[in-house]
């Protein structure tokens, strides 16, 4: 039997494996402090050493990075005539679950990178892992811009394709 992977499953199983690594300390220093880390004080005064410690650029490339690859989903969005992907996502009963796989298979190797990144530059700063934390700011540095990105790359492309003029051949 032969196992194939894929780069996107490297990637990902990299981000878990570094997930599982890093548990057991988090675990010790929950049952150590009883502190759970996620939305507390410290959470957020850590937040602001992020911002202007190693990794910060990675606060402007990683939405950077899932803008870029919105705007090729947004093309074919509009494209295919598709609402924006927000409005889609709220108000659709029966795609919701396509629409949240689509666009999952498009940036799950940014949303495994920046979990991986968020866990070293914990570590680049503060000398300890919170993989908590990594899992709920990894994904938002991603998913967020992609979203916004990708409904305004459809409603920006499909206001173009109406508003263009016609060629007539004379």
């Amino acid at each position: 039997m032969k196992i194939s992977f894929s780069r996107r499953s490297i990637l990902a199983a990299l981000a878990i494996a570094i997930i599982l690594l890093t548990l057991p300390a988090a675990i010790s220093r929950l049952l150590r402090t009883g502190d759970l880390y996620l939305f507390t004080r410290h959470f957020f005064e850590d937040m602001a050493a992020r911002l202007s410690g190693p990794g910060r650029l990675r606060f402007i490339l990683q939405p950077i990075a899932a803008a870029l690859v919105c705007i090729r989903d947004g093309k074919k969005d509009a494209r295919y005539g598709c609402p924006p992907f927000l409005l889609a996502l709220a108000y659709s009963k029966t795609d919701k679950p396509n629409l949240l796989r689509n666009a999952l298979a498009s940036i799950r190797d940014l949303i495994a990178i920046a979990i991986i990144l968020d866990l070293v530059s914990q570590f680049l700063i503060f000398r300890e892992v919170h993989p908590g934390a990594a899992l709920l700011m990894g994904p938002v540095l991603i998913a967020v811009p992609y979203a916004v990105s990708r409904a305004l790359a459809n409603r920006i492309l499909r206001r173009r394709s109406q508003q263009a003029p016609a060629i007539h051949p004379s």
